[in-house]
């Protein structure tokens, strides 16, 4: 929004802006925030920084944890969801002491040392994302974990539980299971939130190609942007989250990106396309399978091969191994395909034209970290390209039939996804060297990613599950 302190300052005062307000990213994909009235708004702000607690962020030791952050300007907005007039800006993570800097583990800066290393090699200037949102749009939510009561209870205003309700006004209306995909109104009970969300989207800088109701019955929808490059994309996915989140809220309801928060329903996912050009020409574009060149095939090859160790950054989360089971549109089979929804790599079959060749890796989900999952995924597509790791010779097809209907015997023949997070740190563990290129993702931080998510499946694991009571309780 501005490239100078003075373009700022001279807003801020035009505006009558009372606050302004700096969001930083943890490792784990979540911002955090402080906030200063504008009259402590200064240039010493901007260049200095504020110190901060790294630890807390999940960066570093609590013995080194004093860093600080400097806000990076040209992200700055005007928030919509502060009762006061205030600006938000983003900002970056820098160490302090003799080494001060940028800090290596910062997520938003291992995004721009992949785009700077991936435009060293010569192979594209520019690197496209195009992600798709799904998620849930809810009317309630409730959860307990206590010693003595484990419950779950979630509501939705259009789900297919609600058509007997007796104890309020029954319009009628709900959405079967897996029957809300681009179900129109009136069952389509969150049009005009969505319709609200991309308008303020669009006002904040997030183009949108279009939103839809989705699959999963109870509320699941989904918002598809335009692309962008990889720093770029990270940024508009943290100002997505927050602005349907804080929307919903503000509106009554309230949205959940878990890629699995109803048993028996769809998942959410969050595929993401991705296209390269060089000096304005597109990369993957050639004479190949589907009408790619070898370069995009090598691409594919890279994430395939790397595929189990890019889900401890691109699916994070114990929830995430409910979404990536057959049967329910999440790919588990590690192969590619044109416009084959059961694997990993997708080929759009409509995207024929040479600027609009790409690929789609469909596995993704938003409890991840954008900045850390987009990098990663496309440090895997340069190790492919580097190394011309053929997709084909490496047995990851192409496998143009549906992969949910194999048999069991026929679906060992085919490498899978991990099932589990503790099988995601376990493959991120043995594989990672491909992530060190270029010194874009420092070793530390791809430890530390191991270490989180290790203690994250530990947690989970050691609660007692409701339906062990069903299976195990009487015995």
């Amino acid at each position: 929004m501005f490239n100078t302190f003075a373009e700022l300052k001279e807003y801020c005062g035009s505006n009558d802006i009372q606050l302004i307000d700096f969001k930083v990213v943890d490792m784990a994909g979540r911002w955090h925030h402080l906030t200063i009235p504008v009259e402590r708004l200064t240039e010493k702000t901007i260049t200095k920084g504020i110190g901060m607690d790294g630890s807390s962020y999940g960066f570093l030791t609590v013995d080194k944890s004093d860093m600080a952050f400097k806000p990076d300007i040209s992200t700055a907005f005007v928030d919509p969801f502060a009762a006061n007039p205030m600006i938000s800006i983003m900002a970056d993570i820098y160490t302090l002491g003799e080494d001060a800097g940028r800090f290596e583990g910062d997520p938003r800066y291992v995004a721009e040392k992949t785009e700077k290393y991936i435009a060293e090699l010569g192979v594209s200037d520019t690197c496209l994302l195009g992600p798709e949102f799904e998620f849930y749009v809810l009317d309630h939510v409730s959860f307990r974990n206590d010693v003595n009561h484990i419950e779950v209870n979630i509501d939705s205003r259009q789900a297919a539980w609600n058509t007997g309700k007796k104890d309020e006004p029954n319009l009628g209306y709900q959405v079967g299971l897996h029957g809300g995909y681009h179900v129109d109104i009136p069952k389509d009970s969150s049009f005009d939130l969505r319709n609200e969300m991309i308008l303020m989207l669009e006002k904040h800088g997030v183009p949108v190609k279009y939103h839809h109701s989705e699959n999963g019955g109870p509320g699941q929808v989904e918002i598809e942007v335009a692309f962008g490059t990889l720093t770029t994309m990270a940024d508009r996915s943290m100002l997505l989250k927050y602005i349907v989140k804080n929307l919903a809220l503000k509106r009554g309801r309230t949205v959940t990106f878990m890629p699995k928060p109803f048993y028996g329903e769809l998942g959410s996912g969050m595929h993401a396309h991705i296209q390269f050009f060089n000096e304005g020409k597109p990369v993957f574009s050639g004479d190949g399978y589907s009408g790619l060149s070898e370069t995009a095939l090598y691409a594919i090859g890279g994430i395939l091969k790397h595929a189990g160790a890019l889900c401890a950054f691109t699916n994070p989360s114990t929830n995430s191994y409910k979404r990536l089971v057959p049967g329910y549109e999440a790919p588990v089979s590690i192969g590619f395909a044109t416009a084959n929804r059961s694997s990993v790599i997708r080929i759009p079959g409509y995207a024929d034209t040479p600027d609009s060749k790409r690929f789609e890796i469909r596995s993704m989900d938003a409890t991840c970290n954008p900045y850390l999952a987009y990098s990663a995924v496309l440090m895997a597509a340069m190790d492919g390209i580097n190394n011309k790791i053929d997709p084909v010779k490496g047995g990851f097809g192409p496998f143009d039939f549906n992969l949910y209907t194999l048999t069991p015997e026929e679906q060992k023949k085919i490498k899978s996804l991990p099932k589990s997070l503790e099988e995601a740190a376990d493959a991120l563990e043995q594989d990672y060297k491909f992530l060190l290129a270029g010194d874009v993702f420092p070793q530390g931080l791809i430890l530390d990613q191991i270490r989180r998510i290790r203690k994250d499946a530990e947690k989970v694991s050691i609660v007692p599950h409701p339906l062990e009571f069903e299976l195990y309780y009487d015995l």
